[in-house]
């Protein structure tokens, strides 16, 4: 059986900080990962040359780049794959995960949802508009208000919509998370699996198992797993001028303009205390606690900063043992293979 081999490019480096601690092909933006959208769509198996397969045999393997974004304005399960492996969309800046959320999750919705029926929506759930909305079975929703006028809402198994929460498509919530009371979600956002958000959130593509519990305004960002956003942290997304963003480029070294609406590009593993002001276009490495939030953050925060500043180096151990910490509150503990990479990157840094 053939298999879609990923290629790897400059994205590697480009795509920091979320390419540090997982393979590019394993970012997800919209419902999936890249990898995981190219499974469903082929059908078949999709891996990196280094990864090696048995099964796959020499000349029938079908490159394919590992940022590549489907180029469809259509889902077709009758297009032969080969048509879409020559139509894509590279994905080579961190800010363009939100840019082009929008287009993931139109695409992704009728990739998740094709051959399926939606659970049937509660009576006491205000619903408008023409897009669909899809509920998996065992969501649960209480008296919350959707709105699809703009795009399609998908909201997965386990999740809880609380009371008062208003969403707004095209929007994905992931499995077992948890919309708190009051909170405006609108799209085009990607809350992913095992999340708690609240307060008001604006085309943010949100990883597994972050939080931003609390009231506060995050827009135009990408969030890495594992991280957390302390009550009242804000990001501005917005430059006073309205002129062009900012941001800082892990892998130039350099700044790089990011169109005239950027929030927050935070890695995994990141935390910001209450009351955190992010600059607008801040970007934050992994594995930092950032804190003493009295004035705007700098537009960069290296990875394992100890405050906001970067001039302390977060402890090593401390690092292990508070990532740990925070990851017990989900029933869940770092890997070894992932100490190991942190490891790698400390001691590179």
């Amino acid at each position: 059986m053939p298999s879609l081999v990923f290629s790897c490019n400059e994205s590697s480096n480009s795509l920091q900080p979320f390419s540090l601690v997982r393979k590019v092909a394993d970012i997800p933006m919209g419902f999936f990962t890249f990898r995981e959208r190219w499974e469903r769509i082929s059908g078949i198996r999709c891996r990196y040359e280094s990864e090696g397969l048995e099964t796959a045999s020499a000349g029938s393997d079908l490159s394919l780049p590992e940022n590549a974004l489907p180029d469809f304005n259509e889902f077709d399960l009758s297009i032969p794959v080969n048509e879409y492996l020559g139509k894509y969309t590279l994905i080579e800046k961190p800010w363009q995960i939100f840019q082009l959320n929008q287009k993931a999750i139109l695409f992704d919705y009728r990739l998740a949802t094709s051959q399926r029926i939606s659970a049937e929506l509660p009576s006491h759930v205000k619903s408008i508009g023409s897009f669909p909305v899809f509920i998996e079975e065992g969501a649960m929703l209480e008296h919350c208000f959707i709105n699809s006028k703009d795009g399609p809402v998908f909201i997965s198994q386990d999740a809880l919509i609380m009371d008062g929460a208003m969403l707004r498509g095209p929007l994905f919530i992931g499995r077992k998370t948890v919309v708190k009371a009051g909170t405006s979600i609108y799209g085009a956002t990607s809350i992913g699996h095992n999340c708690v958000v609240g307060g008001e959130i604006k085309n943010v593509v949100m990883m597994a198992n972050s939080n931003k519990a609390h009231h506060g305004y995050l827009g135009d960002s990408v969030v890495g797993e594992w991280c957390n956003l302390g009550a009242g942290t804000t990001s501005s997304n917005m430059k006073n001028t309205a002129g062009q963003v900012k941001l800082w480029s892990m892998y130039k070294k350099d700044f790089e303009f990011a169109g005239n609406k950027c929030g927050l590009i935070m890695g995994d593993f990141s935390r910001a205390a209450i009351n955190t002001s992010f600059n607008t276009g801040t970007v934050t490495g992994i594995c930092s606690n950032i804190f003493d939030g009295q004035e705007l953050t700098p537009k960069f925060i290296p990875s394992f900063s100890w405050g906001k500043d970067g001039k302390i180096k977060y402890d090593f151990e401390k690092v292990v043992i508070e990532i740990n910490s925070w990851m017990a509150f989900k029933g869940q503990s770092l890997t070894k293979e992932m100490i190991e990479t942190l490891t790698n990157i400390y001691q590179k840094q």
